[in-house]
């Protein structure tokens, strides 16, 4: 009898699905370089998230997270980084998330200089709540310097609000 019901259990009830753990994501990375107690910031000349930010840009297919980081910040600011993980920013989007790696360098060559990206320029941190940042970029760098985060998580609220969550 237990034999049928092993047979009866398998042909007629429905399996359990494994569930769909996959979604779209956009792949991005920032750098923060860091130089004693300045850091570099990129003036953004694109109107969709204008100000002072870090400079980045997205993953290409197949390019490892690293590279990107490395060639990014090279085409934007001309410097060739040494980078360190430290983190993750993400967002809701349609059908899946944006996420964006944070990576902090320390260590740098090259020759800086701007790019069509925006203008950049070390800026001492005492100077930066003075300038016109973008929207996030001082709770962004806390999860850089602070050993306790490495999360920036943007989450939606009523509306037009979103409620930003560090971890």
């Amino acid at each position: 009898m237990e034999k049928i019901r092993e047979i009866m259990k398998e042909k007629y009830l429905p399996k359990a699905e494994k569930p769909d753990r996959t979604e779209r994501a956009e792949l991005t990375v920032l750098c923060l370089v860091e130089d004693g107690d300045r850091v570099l910031l990129q003036n953004r000349r694109k109107s969709d998230w204008q100000g002072y930010a870090l400079p980045g840009g997205h993953i290409e297919p197949g390019e490892s997270v690293v590279a990107a980081v490395i060639r990014e910040t090279r085409e934007e600011t001309g410097l060739t980084v040494l980078p360190r993980l430290c983190g993750v920013k993400q967002f809701p989007i349609e059908g899946g998330r944006y996420l964006v790696f944070l990576f902090k360098a320390v260590s740098f060559s090259g020759e800086l200089r701007s790019s069509e990206e925006g203008e950049v320029r070390f800026v001492r941190r005492e100077e930066i709540p003075g300038l016109p940042t973008v929207d996030d970029l001082a709770e962004l760098i806390s999860v850089f310097d602070r050993e306790d985060l490495t999360e920036f998580r943007y989450l939606p609220g009523d509306g037009e609000r979103w409620t930003v969550e560090l971890n």
